[in-house]
């Protein structure tokens, strides 16, 4: 039977005693902050900055044509999604603290945070399905589900909600108004909160992936290789797909060693508090090098970036142009 009972949960860094090295906390303490320090300053900016960019040449192209590809408003949402988390990282600047909050704020955060994680997990399956839709009927359910990407969006945004829902419910109810150290995915949460995470935010999305992909390279090796030529997406989704598996594999490893520790009542070590740290900066870093990849791989928004440059030449040449009138006066 699994403890609920979390109040003898510390952070090691926050239980020292005479036996302490404090030769370890210091080292440990200044690997992590150099960590968040370099992931503040390098990847966060251009997570941010591509991600507006995206934004901005998506919505454009809707107000120019009143429409988008269905892989485009996946996308759209999947940007918006990983937006949110590289928000979310900000927890992460009182490194090597913690943030403090009450238990009930602590769930508050621990929720959207959850909405957009799983969110973003399960939007990867429905842009592999749209892969995998030219292979299959018109009247195949999975046509119809792709064909309507606005409703298939609002199931998945419903369902992150309510797994969300389950998480913070596996947070527990006592002691919701004493402060504590809040990360996204709070310590003092019960072994059940880590196990269905790791469930239903890793493993049951990684082997839909891993059927989606196993189904579009069977499809695609029976069908023509000119008709190859349609799935130019292919090499955009399995880039995203293999940065999204690296970084999530990384945090759910450690997620799961956190719940082993819990079952055996420890707090664990410095070593293990550091891994803990480094694994949630990585997740936050995967949102930011996917949403590089979605600019610098998917083609309408390459030819976007294209038409920037473009327009920004124009006008530096336009203000640099000699006026006629003084060229006259000299």
């Amino acid at each position: 039977m699994i403890s609920h009972n979390m109040t003898w949960i510390r952070y090691p860094s926050n239980s020292w005693d005479s036996s302490t090295d404090i030769e370890d906390v210091i080292a440990s303490q200044n690997i992590i902050s150099r960590f968040m320090h370099c992931y503040i300053a390098f990847f966060v900016p251009a997570g941010l900055l591509t991600g507006i960019l995206i934004l901005i040449i998506f919505i454009k192209n809707f107000s120019q044509n009143r429409i988008l590809e269905n892989l485009n408003i996946f996308l759209l949402d999947f940007t918006i999604s990983n937006i949110a988390m590289i928000f979310f990282s900000f927890t992460v600047i009182p490194r090597p603290g913690y943030l403090k909050a009450t238990h009930l704020g602590c769930g508050v955060l621990s929720f959207f945070f959850n909405v957009s994680y799983f969110n973003s997990q399960y939007l990867l399956i429905l842009m592999l399905l749209t892969l995998l839709s030219p292979f299959s009927s018109t009247a195949s359910w999975m046509t119809r589900a792709t064909q309507s990407p606005l409703l298939c969006v609002g199931f998945i945004l419903t369902c992150a909600c309510c797994m969300s829902l389950v998480m913070v419910a596996l947070l527990g109810t006592d002691n919701y108004h004493v402060n504590t150290d809040c990360q996204v995915d709070p310590l003092f949460a019960w072994p059940d909160y880590e196990i269905i995470k790791f469930t239903f935010g890793f493993g049951i999305p990684l082997i839909l992936q891993l059927l989606c992909f196993i189904l579009f390279f069977i499809k695609a090796a029976q069908s023509e290789a000119r008709n190859l030529r349609k799935h130019s997406h292919i090499k955009l989704m399995l880039v995203i797909t293999i940065t999204m598996f690296s970084c999530r594999l990384f945090y759910n490893v450690m997620i799961l060693y956190r719940t082993m520790l819990k079952i055996q009542e420890s707090i664990g070590t410095f070593k293990n508090e550091l891994m803990m740290n480094a694994a949630e900066i990585v997740l936050f870093i995967e949102s930011c090098v996917s949403l590089i990849f979605i600019l610098c791989l998917h083609k309408p928004l390459k030819n976007g970036i294209a038409e920037i440059i473009a327009k920004c030449k124009r006008t530096d040449t336009t203000n640099n142009r000699p006026d006629l009138g003084d060229t006259d006066a000299l």
